[in-house]
This record gives structure tokens, C-alpha cells and sequence, in this order.
């Protein structure tokens, strides 16, 4: 529990209940104050209880708040904290500990746009049944999915993540280091629509060819699903029974990746739909789309 968000809810709720005695309020501003108080109440309460919810904490409304969409970080320093935490916390070598020390900073200290546990189960289940050889990703964050698919990887399996931001990518380096699957995973700085820079840079320094993808994760900007999508179906780089998992499709959402799924339901793509909930937390609700190729 951090202190100031405690003391901030604290000074909100009594601030709201002195207004109400101190002035006559209209009808409104008065259910407005209470409501305030109540509010601010309950979030100082559940700052006390340890923040069970993940979904009420201060770091979750700041991430809301802050999130940076040109560098995908918050902006408050916690991509790097993360970072220090796995390196303090976690074995080196121990890629369970490193994914567990993620969830408990993701938990306990600042909420992380990881897939977390419930959502990367069902990712880890989509590898373990297509036992992909190549597996794309488009969006590291921190590196927590890349630890997962490390995880679960047939031998011999490789991941290439791309991360548009370069600060997000060698923190996610730091850690699969750290856990010791960086001799399976390697981070790529880009992105699909660059103009052709990062799709030649997978085919000349990391061997994807047309055919070469068994899997991919889209986990990055929602509005780029589909023409990262098509970019990889013009490359070829898929063929007939590679998946195509995407988070997110329903919270924040993705409607048009899930319309262009839907449309190419039974002749392209055959999608099954993972009902699920945002990571961290169980109130809101989220879906996955795993989609695989037909011939």
C-alpha cells in the first residue's frame, strides 16, 4: 500500500463531507458531495484492505489517465520499476518466478497492460496444441506474454516480438534475460506499417519466409490489428492451420478486426471466441479471438 493515493481518498471524502455541513447546497451538488465522499471512502478503504481489486486502484485510474500512445508507456516510471522488481525478486534463470513477480507488481504495486494470468492461459493453451516452430507477436509491453509463449514453446519453437517502443523493448530484454528463455525469444524495434523496414528486417535477420508462421499474438495498438493483419496475409507469412490469437477485442475493443473476422468466417478464417475479462481483475468484461487459417 502507498501512502499518498490512502491520503488523497482520505482528504477527498472528508473535504466532500465538510462542504455538505459547512455550505446549503442545491440538491444536486449535494448528492454530487455525497457521492464524492462515498466514493472517495470506499477507495481509501480499499487502499487499506491492500487493494484486492486491482480494477479501483489509484495506478489503474493514472494508467487511464497517462497512458502514452506514441511510446506505450504510463508515463509514471513504472515500465522500468516492473523491470527492477523481476530482477529483485525473481531467480535468475526461473521464468515461473519472473512471470509470478509480474502478476505480484501488477497486483500490489501498478497495474501492467500485460495479457495477464486468466488471457495468457488461453494463449498458452493455443501453443501447446499447434506447437508452433515460429510464433509472431505485435506488442511486448514489458515482455510478460513473451514469457509465457517462451514458456510454453515446443523445443526448438522461437518468438519475435515486435515493440514500436524501444524503451518497452530492452526492458522486456532485461527481463527474458533475467528468466533465461532470451535464447528462444528475440524483441524486434517497429513496427508492421513502418513502410517495409521491420518486415525486411524479420525476413534477413530472423529467417520469416513466406509459410514461416505458425502463430501469431496481436496484443498492440487496437487500430492496427487489421492492416497488420493484412500485411502479414500479403507476405504469406501465415499458412493453412496457423492461429492468429487477438486480446483486447472486447475491452478497450477492437470492432473492426472482429467485423473483418466475422466477415471472413468459413472462407478465410475459422474464429473461435474466448470469453473472458480484462487482466487483473474480474469485473470487466473482454474477449480473445483465436482464429486459424484455413486453406
Amino acid at each position: 500500500m502507498t501512502r499518498l493515493p490512502l491520503l488523497l481518498f482520505t482528504a477527498m471524502a472528508i473535504g466532500a463531507v465538510l462542504l455538505l455541513f459547512a455550505l446549503p447546497l442545491h440538491p444536486f451538488a449535494s448528492w454530487a458531495a455525497w457521492t464524492t465522499a462515498g466514493v472517495a471512502a470506499g477507495l481509501a478503504l480499499h487502499e487499506l484492505a491492500g487493494r484486492p481489486i486491482p480494477f479501483l486502484r489509484w495506478s489503474f485510474l493514472r494508467m487511464l489517465m497517462g497512458i502514452q500512445a506514441g511510446d506505450w508507456q504510463v508515463g509514471d516510471g513504472r515500465e522500468e520499476e516492473a523491470a527492477r522488481y523481476v530482477l529483485a525478486k525473481a531467480t535468475p534463470g526461473d521464468v515461473e518466478a519472473a512471470i509470478r513477480a509480474l502478476d505480484d507488481f501488477s497486483y500490489r504495486r501498478k497495474f501492467l497492460i500485460n495479457v495477464g494470468a486468466r488471457k495468457g492461459a488461453i494463449l498458452e493453451q493455443a501453443i501447446a496444441r499447434v506447437k508452433p516452430r515460429y510464433v509472431l507477436e505485435l506488442g511486448a509491453y514489458v515482455g510478460y506474454s513473451a514469457l509465457r509463449i517462451a514458456r510454453a514453446l515446443p523445443a526448438g519453437g522461437r518468438l519475435i516480438s515486435i515493440e514500436k517502443s524501444a524503451a518497452n523493448a530492452e526492458i522486456a530484454r532485461r527481463i527474458a534475460t533475467h528468466a533465461g528463455v532470451n535464447d528462444r525469444v528475440s524483441f524486434v524495434v517497429g513496427a508492421l506499417g513502418d513502410g517495409g523496414q521491420t518486415a525486411t528486417s524479420l525476413r534477413d535477420e530472423h529467417g520469416i519466409q513466406p509459410g514461416s508462421l505458425d502463430l501469431v499474438f496481436i496484443d498492440h495498438a487496437k487500430d492496427a490489428y487489421v492492416p497488420d493483419l493484412q500485411r502479414i496475409l500479403a507476405a504469406g507469412w501465415l499458412h493453412a492451420g496457423s492461429v492468429v490469437i487477438a486480446d483486447n477485442v472486447g475491452f478497450p475493443g477492437a470492432p473492426e478486426y472482429r467485423a473483418y473476422m466475422q466477415a471472413a468466417e468459413g472462407k478465410r478464417f475459422q474464429t473461435h471466441v474466448h470469453e473472458t475479462t480484462v487482466e487483473y481483475q474480474s469485473m470487466i468484461r473482454d474477449l480473445v479471438l483465436e482464429s486459424t487459417m484455413l486453406a
